[in-house]
């Protein structure tokens, strides 16, 4: 067992992108934990999706020696939508290293994650990362570093992640400044679970740091939220291959195995004591990460329904932050409500499901979740535009509120303060944090935010600008559901809800769009956008026409007459009974109206 003098937990966090996993790989070639013809880029992230996108979307954990100290290194996240994985792993360490780019310096993802290690009362090694590259300007934003955060820009250290210049001298900082993990090994065992990871053959794999008492591979573990009792199958370290133990004291960061075939028992944040000795209070959590944005997901073969349930069952075992429930559309079909952090877990959940289950999908406009205020008192939630209720049963409707903090270049901020403004954002307050650049603090509604705001942020700032941002409460709206009627009948998958000011130009630009998307029929089809009873907006796929005059070869005017009163008596009837079919594609491409 170690000495908890010699361990030191720390996490890595930035901003996405900044360069952790690179980090990563330079602290295990150093500490020679791998050997040198096994390593590969992003060595700790395993997923294709992580490799190929070069984001981290799981938080990793490994041991590695380093001048007679075990330091646990967890990688996290720096995508905004996996901000949850973030807090978990911090609440496992006692210190964290604050990678800044030295050539972008301090990002809003940087400010954000600060605070929440701040939060936890962590020791902060700040380091700027990428000093090889030609624009970087470290003393600059060392300052700026200085400023904002109050961190003393001689203790800032200059490193290259990539080169492994001063990598070094980052972890003999850790060891010197984070302190050693306190904990008494003489009381009930109290293991904290940050992580766990779905095994086929195995079962739940947890990711564990025991804060008091030793974790023995014999013993009988009680989780205490769950109320479950179960038997250790393993314990052991990652460095980084799994290495079994026989037991973990105070301060060891671990993995364990207890044959529990559903994840909900070991969530993360679950504390675990020995059965026969229990602790009397349990550790800390964490809260469950909320679900924001809602979209539903429908195989384009109604057929793969039972496949993408097991599917979805499957990838919430792995990530058990997203919801699911059945639902049906009269358009689409049978398929599942499901609930996402924001839109980029939106896209790799949906990605995972189509690479890793082989399934085809549609998936509906994202939508998020409001809150009708109902004349005869009540309340009642609905995140599905066709659940609203009708407008005369409600009082109002509160929609769910951001409070969303960006970093911008000073040349782009009436830029950025249009795009806000025009998202009905207010503005909470601005400040300099360096002469060249601002951080902006709005008010603004999640329903603006989900679609395309931050491709527009991007566009509008040429990728200079960054965002962060957390739920800030509800807010009461003006909105109105708009429907769209095809041949006078609605379809339910093109519904959905704005504010009242938006609801024409949405309107306008849908039925544009169907209009192109929708096959001709022998008859006219009106394409209409209604609020209520009220039509806003309308366009007409025109009819093609059938060469009723073909056979007649000259001949009595009369002849061609009657063809041709008998053709409009007939698409007349047509038009009364006629059913358009949407085409899958149709459905896909006006789906994706914001792209």
């Amino acid at each position: 067992m170690l000495d908890p003098a010699t361990i030191r937990n720390f996490s890595i966090i930035s901003h996405v992108d900044h360069g952790k996993s690179t980090l990563s790989d330079r602290i295990l070639e150093l500490t020679e934990a791998v050997d040198p013809r096994l390593m590969r880029e992003q060595y700790l992230d395993s997923m294709d999706i992580e490799r190929e996108r070069g984001i981290t979307i799981k938080a990793q954990n490994v041991r590695v020696q380093w001048k007679g100290h075990v330091l646990h290194l967890i990688d996290t996240p720096g995508h905004v939508d996996f901000g949850y994985e973030v807090s978990r792993s911090l609440a496992a360490c006692e210190g964290a290293v604050l990678l800044v780019d030295a050539s972008q310096g301090i990002q809003a993802q940087t400010l954000a994650t600060s605070y929440q290690a701040l939060e936890h009362d962590l020791e902060i090694v700040a380091a700027l990362n990428k000093i090889d590259l030609p624009a970087a300007d470290p003393d600059r934003y060392a300052a700026e570093i200085e400023q904002v955060l109050g961190i003393p820009a001689r203790d800032i250290l200059h490193i290259s992640a990539k080169t492994g210049d001063g990598v070094a001298a980052l972890l003999d900082a850790v060891v010197g400044r984070v302190p050693p993990p306190t904990g008494d090994r003489e009381a009930p065992l109290r293991t904290l679970i940050f992580d766990s990871s779905y095994d086929q053959y195995r079962g739940v794999v947890s990711s564990v740091r025991v804060f008091d008492g030793t974790l023995r591979a014999t013993a009988r573990l009680r989780y205490m939220q769950a109320g479950s009792v179960h038997d250790v199958e393993e314990i052991g370290v990652r460095s980084p291959s799994a290495s079994p133990v026989t037991e973990l004291g105070p301060g060891e960061v671990g993995y364990l195995i207890a044959g529990i075939k559903d994840l909900s028992e070991a969530r993360s944040g679950e504390t675990v004591t020995e059965a026969a000795h229990p602790a009397a209070q349990a550790l800390a959590g964490y809260r469950d990460p909320k679900p924001m944005v809602f979209c539903g997901l429908y195989p384009i073969d109604g057929d793969e329904l039972p496949e993408l349930r097991e599917a979805l069952e499957r990838l919430r075992l792995n990530d058990s932050s997203f919801t699911f429930e059945p639902e049906s559309s009269g358009a689409l079909g049978f398929g599942f409500r499901c609930g996402f952090l924001g839109l980029l877990h939106m896209e790799i959940v949906r990605e995972r499901l189509e690479r890793e289950f082989d399934l085809s999908l549609i998936a509906t406009a994202p939508s998020v979740a409001y809150t009708a205020v109902l004349t005869e008192g009540g309340e009642r939630r609905f995140d599905n535009p066709s659940e609203m209720p009708e407008a005369s049963a409600v009082d109002h409707v509160d929609e769910p509120m951001l409070k969303a903090t960006l970093i911008v270049p000073s040349e782009y901020i009436g830029t950025v303060m249009d795009l806000c403004q025009s998202r009905r954002g207010e503005l909470d307050r601005m400040e300099y944090i360096s002469p060249e650049r601002m951080e902006l603090v709005y008010r603004i509604p999640l329903a603006e935010v989900v679609v395309d705001f931050f491709d527009q942020l991007k566009s509008r700032t040429k990728g200079y600008a960054s965002l962060d941002y957390e739920p800030d409460g509800y807010q009461t709206a003006n909105l109105v559901k708009v429907d769209l009627l095809i041949n006078h009948v609605p379809v339910d998958a093109f519904s959905t809800i704005v504010h009242k000011s938006q609801a024409d130009s949405y309107g306008r630009r849908m039925t544009e769009k169907l209009r192109e998307l929708i096959p001709r029929q022998l008859f006219d089809v009106p394409i209409q956008a209604a609020v209520g009873g009220r039509i806003i907006a309308r366009e007409t796929v025109k009819a093609k026409r059938k060469d009723v005059l073909a056979k007649c070869y000259g001949g009595d005017i009369t002849r061609k007459r009657k063809l041709l009163e008998r053709q409009k008596e007939g698409k007349k009837k047509m038009k009364a009974i006629g059913r358009v079919e949407v085409p899958q594609e149709a459905f896909i491409s006006a789906l994706r109206l914001e792209d």
